[in-house]
Protein backbone atom coordinates (compact mmCIF):
# COMPACT_ATOMS: atom_id res chain seq x y z
CA UNK A 1 0.00 0.00 0.00
CA UNK A 2 1.39 3.46 -1.26
CA UNK A 3 2.22 6.02 1.67
CA UNK A 4 0.19 8.30 -0.70
CA UNK A 5 -2.70 5.97 -0.66
CA UNK A 6 -2.87 6.33 3.13
CA UNK A 7 -2.82 10.24 3.45
CA UNK A 8 -5.49 10.10 0.82
CA UNK A 9 -7.68 7.99 2.76
CA UNK A 10 -6.62 9.73 6.40
CA UNK A 11 -7.40 13.11 4.89
CA UNK A 12 -10.87 11.95 3.51
CA UNK A 13 -11.88 10.52 6.77
CA UNK A 14 -10.93 13.34 8.44
CA UNK A 15 -12.49 15.80 6.39
CA UNK A 16 -15.64 13.49 6.32
CA UNK A 17 -16.06 12.67 9.61
CA UNK A 18 -15.07 16.65 10.96
CA UNK A 19 -18.05 17.65 8.04
CA UNK A 20 -20.37 15.39 9.82
CA UNK A 21 -20.01 15.57 13.50
CA UNK A 22 -19.28 19.38 13.36
CA UNK A 23 -21.96 20.52 11.98
CA UNK A 24 -24.37 18.09 14.17
CA UNK A 25 -22.60 19.01 17.83
CA UNK A 26 -23.25 22.67 16.60
CA UNK A 27 -21.06 24.70 19.15
CA UNK A 28 -22.01 28.30 17.92
CA UNK A 29 -25.85 26.88 18.63
CA UNK A 30 -25.41 25.49 22.45
CA UNK A 31 -23.18 28.54 23.19
CA UNK A 32 -26.16 30.57 24.44
CA UNK A 33 -27.51 28.06 26.28
CA UNK A 34 -23.61 27.06 28.20
CA UNK A 35 -23.52 30.91 29.02
CA UNK A 36 -26.71 31.03 30.88
CA UNK A 37 -26.25 27.59 32.88
CA UNK A 38 -23.23 29.05 33.96
CA UNK A 39 -24.64 32.38 34.56
CA UNK A 40 -22.39 33.79 37.71
CA UNK A 41 -19.82 31.12 37.39
CA UNK A 42 -16.22 32.70 37.34
CA UNK A 43 -14.12 32.49 34.25
CA UNK A 44 -12.30 29.51 35.95
CA UNK A 45 -15.08 27.57 36.77
CA UNK A 46 -16.37 28.13 33.41
CA UNK A 47 -13.40 27.01 31.70
CA UNK A 48 -12.94 23.33 34.12
CA UNK A 49 -16.80 22.76 32.76
CA UNK A 50 -16.11 23.30 29.15
CA UNK A 51 -13.02 21.06 29.40
CA UNK A 52 -15.25 18.21 31.13
CA UNK A 53 -17.82 18.69 28.39
CA UNK A 54 -15.56 18.27 25.69
CA UNK A 55 -13.66 15.13 27.00
CA UNK A 56 -17.10 13.66 27.30
CA UNK A 57 -18.18 14.43 23.84
CA UNK A 58 -14.48 13.28 22.54
CA UNK A 59 -15.03 10.03 24.56
CA UNK A 60 -18.26 9.12 23.75
CA UNK A 61 -18.28 9.55 19.94
CA UNK A 62 -15.17 7.69 19.79
CA UNK A 63 -16.60 4.43 21.71
CA UNK A 64 -19.98 4.87 19.37
CA UNK A 65 -17.67 5.12 16.45
CA UNK A 66 -15.41 2.03 17.22
CA UNK A 67 -17.50 -0.44 19.28
CA UNK A 68 -20.85 0.37 18.09
CA UNK A 69 -20.01 -1.36 14.76
CA UNK A 70 -19.27 -4.45 17.15
CA UNK A 71 -22.49 -4.14 18.30
CA UNK A 72 -24.42 -4.10 15.16
CA UNK A 73 -21.79 -7.25 13.31
CA UNK A 74 -23.45 -9.07 17.05
CA UNK A 75 -27.08 -8.33 15.98
CA UNK A 76 -26.74 -9.21 12.20
CA UNK A 77 -27.12 -5.34 10.77
CA UNK A 78 -25.42 -4.57 7.57
CA UNK A 79 -23.53 -1.61 6.94
CA UNK A 80 -25.90 -0.86 3.96
CA UNK A 81 -28.92 -0.57 6.35
CA UNK A 82 -26.67 1.29 9.20
CA UNK A 83 -26.02 3.81 6.17
CA UNK A 84 -29.70 4.35 5.23
CA UNK A 85 -30.73 5.01 8.88
CA UNK A 86 -28.09 6.49 10.43
CA UNK A 87 -28.45 8.71 7.13
CA UNK A 88 -32.08 9.58 8.00
CA UNK A 89 -31.56 10.47 11.12
CA UNK A 90 -28.91 13.06 10.28
CA UNK A 91 -31.19 14.24 7.46
CA UNK A 92 -33.75 14.70 10.59
CA UNK A 93 -31.66 16.46 12.93
CA UNK A 94 -30.57 18.78 9.98
CA UNK A 95 -33.47 19.32 8.81
CA UNK A 96 -35.46 20.32 12.68
CA UNK A 97 -32.01 22.71 12.79
CA UNK A 98 -33.06 24.34 9.45
CA UNK A 99 -36.63 24.54 10.27
CA UNK A 100 -36.31 25.73 13.90
CA UNK A 101 -37.21 29.52 15.27
CA UNK A 102 -35.92 31.08 18.12
CA UNK A 103 -34.91 27.78 19.89
CA UNK A 104 -32.08 28.85 21.47
CA UNK A 105 -33.48 32.01 23.72
CA UNK A 106 -36.23 29.96 24.59
CA UNK A 107 -34.80 26.23 25.34
CA UNK A 108 -31.94 28.36 27.50
CA UNK A 109 -34.48 29.94 29.58
CA UNK A 110 -36.08 26.77 30.24
CA UNK A 111 -33.34 25.09 31.03
CA UNK A 112 -32.01 28.13 33.42
CA UNK A 113 -34.89 27.87 35.14
CA UNK A 114 -34.45 24.04 35.65
CA UNK A 115 -31.08 23.67 36.84
CA UNK A 116 -29.19 25.98 39.20
CA UNK A 117 -25.75 26.87 39.15
CA UNK A 118 -24.81 23.88 41.80
CA UNK A 119 -26.79 21.32 39.52
CA UNK A 120 -25.10 22.26 36.82
CA UNK A 121 -21.49 21.92 38.06
CA UNK A 122 -22.77 18.61 39.28
CA UNK A 123 -23.53 17.38 35.75
CA UNK A 124 -21.19 18.29 33.31
CA UNK A 125 -22.52 14.86 31.33
CA UNK A 126 -26.39 15.58 31.62
CA UNK A 127 -27.79 17.53 30.77
CA UNK A 128 -24.23 19.63 29.05
CA UNK A 129 -22.75 16.66 27.55
CA UNK A 130 -26.02 14.51 26.81
CA UNK A 131 -28.32 15.61 25.14
CA UNK A 132 -27.79 18.98 24.91
CA UNK A 133 -24.70 18.93 22.87
CA UNK A 134 -24.00 15.57 22.04
CA UNK A 135 -27.43 13.57 21.59
CA UNK A 136 -28.61 11.03 19.81
CA UNK A 137 -28.22 12.83 16.45
CA UNK A 138 -24.56 12.91 17.26
CA UNK A 139 -24.21 9.55 18.79
CA UNK A 140 -25.87 8.26 15.10
CA UNK A 141 -23.67 10.33 13.26
CA UNK A 142 -20.43 8.56 14.70
CA UNK A 143 -22.36 5.43 14.58
CA UNK A 144 -22.93 6.01 10.91
CA UNK A 145 -19.18 6.97 9.92
CA UNK A 146 -18.26 4.02 11.93
CA UNK A 147 -19.78 1.78 9.29
CA UNK A 148 -17.69 3.73 6.69
CA UNK A 149 -13.98 2.84 8.24
CA UNK A 150 -13.80 -0.55 7.48
CA UNK A 151 -12.32 -1.96 4.15
CA UNK A 152 -10.94 -4.95 2.51
CA UNK A 153 -7.33 -3.86 3.39
CA UNK A 154 -5.83 -3.27 6.81
CA UNK A 155 -3.86 -0.23 6.67
CA UNK A 156 -6.59 1.53 4.64
CA UNK A 157 -9.22 1.19 7.63
CA UNK A 158 -6.20 1.94 10.17
CA UNK A 159 -5.98 5.53 7.98
CA UNK A 160 -10.05 5.61 7.99
CA UNK A 161 -9.97 5.11 11.17
CA UNK A 162 -6.86 7.30 12.74
CA UNK A 163 -8.30 10.48 10.39
CA UNK A 164 -11.93 10.06 12.13
CA UNK A 165 -10.96 9.98 15.68
CA UNK A 166 -8.79 13.02 14.55
CA UNK A 167 -11.60 14.88 13.65
CA UNK A 168 -13.84 13.97 16.43
CA UNK A 169 -11.05 15.39 18.63
CA UNK A 170 -10.77 18.67 16.70
CA UNK A 171 -14.09 18.79 16.95
CA UNK A 172 -14.61 17.96 20.38
CA UNK A 173 -11.92 21.09 20.88
CA UNK A 174 -13.85 23.03 19.01
CA UNK A 175 -17.10 22.37 21.63
CA UNK A 176 -14.37 23.24 24.39
CA UNK A 177 -13.09 27.04 23.07
CA UNK A 178 -16.81 27.36 22.15
CA UNK A 179 -17.86 27.29 25.45
CA UNK A 180 -14.75 28.21 27.04
CA UNK A 181 -15.21 32.01 25.51
CA UNK A 182 -18.73 32.30 25.19
CA UNK A 183 -19.54 35.20 26.39
CA UNK A 184 -16.58 36.53 23.56
CA UNK A 185 -17.50 34.67 21.00
CA UNK A 186 -21.21 35.57 20.90
CA UNK A 187 -20.54 39.64 21.73
CA UNK A 188 -18.52 39.84 18.25
CA UNK A 189 -20.70 37.19 16.30
CA UNK A 190 -24.13 38.41 17.20
CA UNK A 191 -27.47 37.41 16.83
CA UNK A 192 -27.57 37.43 13.47
CA UNK A 193 -24.58 36.04 12.57
CA UNK A 194 -25.39 33.17 14.55
CA UNK A 195 -28.42 32.46 13.16
CA UNK A 196 -26.65 32.71 9.86
CA UNK A 197 -23.96 30.13 10.98
CA UNK A 198 -26.67 27.69 12.67
CA UNK A 199 -28.41 27.83 8.82
CA UNK A 200 -25.24 27.28 6.99
CA UNK A 201 -24.28 24.36 9.26
CA UNK A 202 -28.05 22.28 9.24
CA UNK A 203 -28.03 22.60 5.21
CA UNK A 204 -24.47 21.00 4.68
CA UNK A 205 -25.37 18.69 7.47
CA UNK A 206 -28.68 17.81 5.51
CA UNK A 207 -26.54 17.45 2.04
CA UNK A 208 -24.14 14.74 4.20
CA UNK A 209 -27.22 12.99 5.40
CA UNK A 210 -29.02 12.54 1.63
CA UNK A 211 -25.17 11.64 0.39
CA UNK A 212 -25.20 9.13 3.34
CA UNK A 213 -28.67 7.74 2.31
CA UNK A 214 -27.89 7.18 -1.41
CA UNK A 215 -25.04 5.92 -0.28
CA UNK A 216 -26.58 2.73 1.15
CA UNK A 217 -29.53 3.09 -1.32
CA UNK A 218 -26.97 2.34 -3.88
CA UNK A 219 -25.47 -0.93 -2.19
CA UNK A 220 -28.82 -2.13 -1.83
CA UNK A 221 -29.76 -2.03 -4.94
CA UNK A 222 -26.89 -3.37 -6.41
CA UNK A 223 -27.09 -6.01 -3.65
CA UNK A 224 -30.50 -6.88 -5.11
CA UNK A 225 -29.33 -6.31 -8.81
CA UNK A 226 -27.04 -9.20 -8.08
CA UNK A 227 -29.05 -11.63 -6.42
CA UNK A 228 -31.89 -10.95 -9.69
CA UNK A 229 -29.24 -11.22 -11.82
CA UNK A 230 -28.03 -14.99 -10.10
CA UNK A 231 -31.42 -16.08 -9.38
CA UNK A 232 -32.09 -15.37 -13.71
CA UNK A 233 -28.55 -17.74 -14.47
CA UNK A 234 -29.55 -20.38 -12.09
CA UNK A 235 -30.65 -23.32 -14.08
Amino acid sequence: MAFNDLVINFGRSFLFALATMLPILNPPAVAPIFLTLTEGASAGTREQLAHRVAVNICVMLAIAMIAGNVVLDFFGISLPIIRVGGGLLVVATAWRLVSASDYDAEHAQNMAETYSLDQVRSKAFYPLTFPMICGPGAISAALTVGATLHTEASFDTAANLTGSLVAIAIASLVVYFCLRFAAQFLHKLGPNGTAVLMRLSAFILLCLGVQIVWDGMQELLLGLLRQASLFRNFP
